[in-house]
């Protein structure tokens, strides 16, 4: 009996640094994608703000009534308005958010879209460094 019991004893620790190796992984994991969807969820918000700012930037002609030309959109104005709110939307921070694309492609609607790179907050070799992220935003104004 005393034979048998030699043959069984070792050490537990292996199998605890094993299980505390796999959770750390899959704490920076799970750390790690929370802050991509995060991110990307902000950037949507903010590409619909921007888009709903240049849909805002319609200019309506009372000249031309209800016509064919009254209150076109044009892609100079929706490219600043998005560019003022982005401006003060993203004041202080420290990643940069760009326009990737500004317009207006039927006259009646803004489009926005945004790219940003983002980086994990905690590095490990069991996610990337970086992924680049692109957004779109649509917006039309009230008239329509």
């Amino acid at each position: 009996m005393s034979r048998r019991l030699r043959a069984e004893d070792g050490s537990i620790l292996p199998l605890v640094f094993g299980f505390f190796a796999i959770a750390l992984a899959l704490v920076l994991v799970v750390t790690a994608a929370t802050s991509l969807y995060l991110e990307r969820s902000r950037l949507y918000t903010l590409a619909d703000g921007a888009a709903l700012a240049g849909a805002d930037s319609v200019v309506l002609d009372a000249a031309a009534g209800a016509g064919e030309g009254a209150g076109l959109l044009g892609d100079a104005a929706v490219a600043a308005a998005a560019a003022d709110y982005l401006d003060a939307a993203t004041a202080g921070r420290r990643t940069p958010v760009g326009i990737a694309l500004a317009d207006s492609p039927d006259g009646r609607s803004a489009r926005v879209r945004l790219a940003e790179d983002w980086r994990p907050p905690l590095l490990s070799v069991f996610v990337p460094s970086g992924v680049h992220l692109e957004v779109e935003g649509r917006a039309r104004p009230v008239f329509w």
